[in-house]
């Protein structure tokens, strides 16, 4: 029979599932069964529940619970716990070198790909003393460090962060870092990277990045992406003018690699009030100050900011608006029910 031989951690220098094993060996052979079932440290990297390895066992799952938290108690206290002081050194290194609080799943994915290595990484992580977590709730996601202070300056500076931005902004990652490093001015210096912020920042549920790259409230619209309109948003926001709802979804496709039907697209547009149709199929953003409405409206719109222009006055403001003829705009200056012309040529709005 060939015999398996077991690899190092991706990223550490030890054997997790050999140090793990040695230490299971010491306690009872339940104690053992429900470890093993609880972590996925078997041949299956499943984690079973306390419900489901109590109806195996006929007991409570607060029986199975406390059988689990004995069972950790007396690792602890076993000689060979302190052997494994190597592997819980280079655990430590590792979160440290991440940037001292790093999300669950980031440490495990940094170390191994490996399922069920990462599951023994994980036992080892909540049997080790200097390894604490920080439970997911609807702010934060779970995470683990070994220094509190950090941990709290971090989830401080997450939580001002969050309070200076608004629905709507769009920040650039650079700004972003940038604001984030004004909140931890009393940060180590070794932490000041790149890398590390956006480490950081992703341990927040309240702040997320849009697939341009821009943060902002993970739950706008502007960065959690759910269907056509949102990237169609984005799309028309990146290319900085209006665009033809054709040309909208030739974007869509050619930045989110994502289909977009052209009839889909327009619906959504026209749907959407963050969008503003500004000539024939011509869409513009709404925040880049354009007049919601018909040419009419618009018309009506700055003579009212105005005051009385000519018609050539109104024809070029109104085009700064809309993408129509000239001939469109005076047409409907011609409408004696909105617009009167004064004896020196300009027009004013009827009221």
């Amino acid at each position: 029979m060939a015999q398996t031989i077991e690899k190092t951690g991706d990223k550490t220098g030890f054997k997790p599932k050999s140090i793990v094993k040695k230490l299971l060996a010491v306690i009872p052979e339940r104690s053992r069964t429900v470890l093993e079932a609880r972590f996925g440290l078997g041949q299956n990297p499943e984690r079973v529940t306390l419900e489901s390895i109590g109806k195996r066992y006929q007991i409570t799952r607060e029986r199975v619970r406390q059988i689990e938290n004995h069972a950790l108690m007396s690792l602890k206290k076993s000689p060979d716990f302190k052997e494994a002081d190597a592997a819980f050194q280079e655990l430590e290194r590792i979160i440290d070198s991440l940037g001292g609080i790093v999300c669950e799943d980031d440490l495990l994915n940094f170390i191994t790909k490996d399922k069920s290595m990462q599951n023994h990484i994980y036992f080892l992580l909540v049997l080790g003393d200097p390894f604490k977590y920080r439970k997911e709730d609807d702010e934060a996601e779970r995470c683990w460090y070994v220094d509190q202070e950090l941990a709290d300056k971090i989830e401080g500076a997450l939580k001002s962060l969050y309070k200076g931005i608004s629905d709507e902004d769009l920040i650039p990652e650079g700004e972003m870092i940038d604001r984030f490093l004004k909140e931890l001015q009393t940060i180590n210096d070794k932490y000041r990277n790149s890398e590390v912020l956006k480490r950081w920042l992703s341990i927040s549920k309240n702040i997320g990045k849009n697939p341009l790259g821009e943060w902002g409230h993970s739950a706008s619209p502007n960065v959690k992406t759910k269907g056509v309109r949102d990237y169609a948003y984005l799309a028309v926001k990146k290319h900085g003018s209006p665009l033809h709802f054709r040309e909208v979804a030739k974007l869509i496709e050619k930045m989110f690699n994502r289909a977009a039907h052209v009839a889909t697209t327009h619906n959504e547009l026209i749907k959407d009030d963050r969008f503003v149709l500004v000539g024939r199929g011509m869409y513009a953003l709404k925040e880049w100050g354009y007049t919601s409405g018909v040419v009419r409206d618009v018309v009506r719109e700055v003579l009212r900011k105005e005051g009385p222009l000519t018609k050539e006055g109104i024809i070029e403001k109104v085009l700064k608006e809309r993408h129509v003829k000239p001939g469109t705009i005076v047409v409907n200056l011609q409408n004696q029910k909105y617009f009167k012309r004064s004896k020196d040529g300009t027009f004013s709005v009827v009221k």
